[in-house]
């Protein structure tokens, strides 16, 4: 595989790059895979750490960052409750086609759990169609994203591990606004969503 390459996921990296370089500080990338996306977020961080529990992964990961004195990854499970004791506190926290793959509330609250005051939580995931309106809307979209897919040479395989999501928008929407209150969730091309939740600042 060669360095970068073009999916789906990475198709949303700039943005969440971007939104990361505004506060700089520690950066965690939960589910890293082969670490693209902690390589790029370590051109705007002080500080980046990709976990993952797929070891191959991991290999993968170590092997891209091996030249990043900034960046590192670390095999560990989101769902691990000595986490955030162990890794800290986040400016940034992203989330990128993980989400699905925990219980979502209990993985909710745990990505929470790392944002620093003042940082954010960014998942960009995946939703399963359950209304017709789900249905309606990713029919319409089969055409254009092969369209575009072929424009970008999408690189579907990457090796990740891949699993169908089970819950549908509406539910994570309901599900994140106990856990996380004001977030932020949109649809979003590709498939996907994005969801933006703050830590409010101490004092606030």
């Amino acid at each position: 595989m060669t360095a970068d390459y073009w999916n789906h996921n990475t198709a949303f990296h700039q943005e969440v790059v971007r939104d990361a370089g505004r506060r700089g500080g520690r950066a965690l990338d939960v589910g890293c895979g082969e670490g693209l996306l902690s390589a790029r977020l370590a051109g705007v961080c002080r500080e980046v750490i990709g976990i993952d529990s797929d070891e191959r992964a991991l290999a993968r990961a170590q092997r891209r960052l091996e030249r990043t004195p900034n960046a590192r990854v670390l095999a560990h499970d989101i769902m691990d409750p000595d986490l955030p004791g162990r890794l800290g506190a986040f400016e940034t926290v992203t989330c990128v086609a993980v989400l699905h793959h925990l219980p979502l509330e209990e993985g909710l609250a745990a990505l929470g759990a790392l944002v620093a005051p003042g940082g954010r939580l960014i998942v960009v995931g995946l939703a399963a169609n359950k209304s017709l309106w789900d249905w309606m809307l990713s029919a319409l979209a089969v055409l254009p994203l092969r369209v575009v897919g072929a424009l970008h040479r999408e690189t579907r395989d990457i090796g990740a591990v891949t699993r169908p999501p089970r819950e549908s928008l509406a539910e994570i929407r309901a599900a994140a606004s106990r856990i996380l209150p004001e977030a932020r969730i949109r649809r979003r091309f590709y498939y996907r969503y994005t969801l933006m939740w703050d830590r409010p600042t101490q004092g606030s």
